[in-house]
């Protein structure tokens, strides 16, 4: 489980001292080959879940190590592993022959994977302990050796991407999910059959949590590009200090002076004080978001300013409302609402979806446009979701939403 950290034979200093040792591709032989060491695992593998939501790739195993060799695809449905990847309980099965240890690999929300490990026959509760405090730990280990290979690159790609589909994929933030005390935001992108552009950023500050969803016009290279100016110029004045409004109007001027005067790019622009839950928001053109509040669904629609990038001199309006405990605010782009996509009810989908984990609500929500458009997208189909605990909360649970009269215990 997320956020608890069993107690075990694995030494954490010892597994972090081999992994630092190992490079960087061969971090989870390090973690596999310490478990052998110190608990006699008989074979240990990481399956790491991949973009499309769908399969867990399982890298190769610890006695055949092969650099990039994905051995298998396993289905998230009706499985084992994929029951453990979203339930976060870990899951042993007891044999004859050996006892079958599968646990979450998760940070902070993040459903990276999980750890499978085949322990000797009998085993003393102690060392599935263990297993589970390395899978613990292995989330983060993978978080910081991605940014050295491949390898779980690889992994996690299940169709190849184009150029635009690359260059898209680099201007989403590293983890679609995050949970704090306060909030847990989730982020989810399916694509079109060419790339038209949808992007969604998060960020946190030790006072405020900022949001973006943006759409650029057009669709294949054309979009990524303007796509990725729009969010480089809102992260470069975010990570100037730069509040919510000094982002949106320098966006705008630098966009108007990059691009053709025929071309633009909608937003929908949050931030959240993490004390008050008060919230700003700036709509340059974009679509209206939900608020779910006690199984009522209400649909936000603030006056629409112009897109970034139409007019030099814009001046962007910032309009505000407040969030309570246990609300959920979901943002969509023009994808999830147009053509057939329309067929998707977003506001009776959001009720029966209340007691779902963000993660798992994105993903259950495009899938849902998924299904009525045959899986033929004409647009990007991209969702947000934002779900507020109180700035007085000081735990959170890791299998469900933030309505108090649904959640499972905190953990």
């Amino acid at each position: 489980m997320d956020g608890v950290v069993p107690s075990g034979p694995v030494d954490l200093r010892e597994l972090l001292t081999a992994v630092e040792r190992a490079a960087p591709a061969h971090a989870v032989q390090a973690v596999a080959g310490e478990l052998a060491r110190t608990i006699d695992a008989v074979e240990a593998s990481f399956l790491i879940a991949d973009y499309a939501g769908g399969y867990l790739a399982r890298l190769a195993p610890t006695r055949h190590p092969v650099d990039g060799d994905i051995m298998a695809r396993v289905p998230v449905d009706g499985t084992v592993q994929g029951q453990v990847m979203r339930t976060q309980r870990v899951r042993v099965e007891r044999g004859p022959t050996g006892t079958h240890v599968c646990v979450p690999v998760t940070a902070r929300g993040e459903a990276i994977g999980v750890l499978e490990v085949l322990l000797p026959a009998g085993c003393a509760t102690e060392s599935v302990d263990a297993v589970a405090t390395a899978g613990h730990a292995l989330a983060y280990i993978v978080i910081p050796s991605r940014r050295y290979t491949d390898l779980f690159e690889w992994g996690q790609r299940s169709v190849p991407l184009g150029l635009a589909a690359e260059i898209q994929r680099r201007l989403l933030p590293e983890s679609f999910t995050c949970e704090g005390a306060q909030v847990t935001v989730a982020g989810w992108l399916e694509p079109a059959g060419t790339v038209a552009g949808d992007t969604f950023d998060y960020s946190f500050s030790r006072s405020q949590l900022y949001v973006s969803l943006t759409d650029a016009m057009g669709h294949g290279l054309t979009a990524a590009l303007l796509a990725t100016l729009l969010v480089s110029s809102l992260r470069n004045v975010r990570r100037g200090g730069g509040d919510l409004a000094k982002q949106v109007t320098r966006a705008n001027t630098m966009m108007v002076t990059q691009i053709r005067p025929d071309e633009f790019v909608t937003g929908l622009l949050l931030q959240v004080d993490l004390h008050s839950g008060a919230v700003s928001v700036v709509n340059a053109g974009h679509v209206p978001f939900y608020r779910l509040r006690a199984r009522e669904v209400q649909a936000i629609s603030f006056p629409a300013d112009p897109p970034f990038g139409m007019f030099e001199g814009t001046s962007y309006q910032i309009h505000s409302f407040r969030l309570h405990p246990g609300d959920r605010l979901l943002l969509v782009t023009d994808g999830m609402m147009e053509r057939n996509a329309a067929q998707v009810d977003l506001s009776a989908a959001l009720v029966e979806t209340r007691d779902l984990h963000p993660r798992e609500l994105v993903q259950d929500l495009t899938g849902r446009v998924l299904q009525v458009t045959g899986e033929n997208l004409d647009d990007d189909a991209t969702v947000f979701c934002l779900d507020w605990y109180g700035s007085d909360q000081s735990m959170r649970s890791v299998a469900s939403g933030a309505d108090p009269s649904l959640a499972s215990p905190a953990l």
